[in-house]
């Protein structure tokens, strides 16, 4: 995967945007929308990483993505880039974790801010859009094999998502409590694991 610019930014912005940035990102720790944590760096405001739980219902359930928002100079009155540093079946990622969405090329407003961006990738994940798709092959067989795609994105996620240790401080909350939640997402693992080998015994059995 192609390294993600880890160049800081904050000499670049104005400390009135410093500033409004810091308040927003301190407000998304405090009140984090639901299946989005937040962290923050404080050495470098503009580095801005938050965890994305898989929506339930989609191949993506039951991962942890990571994913990156790099402000440029010109910020807030040019988006910032989107970037995926899960690796994820999607076809609005790139094969380098670029994230294509519209709200951060054409459809972008200064007055946005960060939470919108997060919650707009979320839903990227429950509403892929095949129409501007950066992984071709994923807008394919979401558009023509839509069980096929379901399957490659869901055992892309079993296999890199699954394992993301989320920094403490940072762990996705559970009304049911952790261990109520965890022994949900071990079933569902354990069903999706069966059901992954049942498909390729009867694909072994076509051969």
């Amino acid at each position: 995967m192609a390294a993600v610019s880890s160049i800081s930014n904050v000499e670049n912005l104005s400390p009135q945007v410093i500033r409004q940035l810091t308040k927003e990102l301190h407000e998304l720790v405090s009140e984090p929308p639901e299946g989005i944590k937040v962290q923050i760096n404080d050495e470098d405001i503009t580095d801005i990483q938050a965890y994305i739980d898989g929506p339930a219902g989609t191949p993506y359930a039951g991962g942890v993505f990571r994913v990156k928002l790099a402000l440029g100079k010109d910020f807030p009155q040019g988006p910032p880039k989107g970037f995926f540093l899960t690796r994820v079946f999607h076809p609005n990622v790139a094969k380098n974790g670029e994230i294509c969405v519209n709200t951060l090329k054409k459809d972008w407003r200064p007055d946005l801010g960060i939470k919108h961006i997060l919650l707009t990738v979320k839903c990227l994940l429950i509403v892929p859009n095949a129409e501007s798709a950066l992984n071709e092959e994923a807008g394919k067989l979401l558009l023509e094999h839509y069980e096929d795609y379901c399957q490659r994105a869901r055992m892309m996620t079993e296999i890199h998502a699954l394992a993301t240790k989320v920094p403490k401080g940072c762990a996705p909350e559970s009304t049911d409590g952790p261990t109520a939640k965890k022994h949900a997402s071990d079933k569902k693992v354990a069903a999706d694991k069966k059901k992954l080998m049942k498909d390729k015994k009867r694909t072994l059995k076509r051969l």
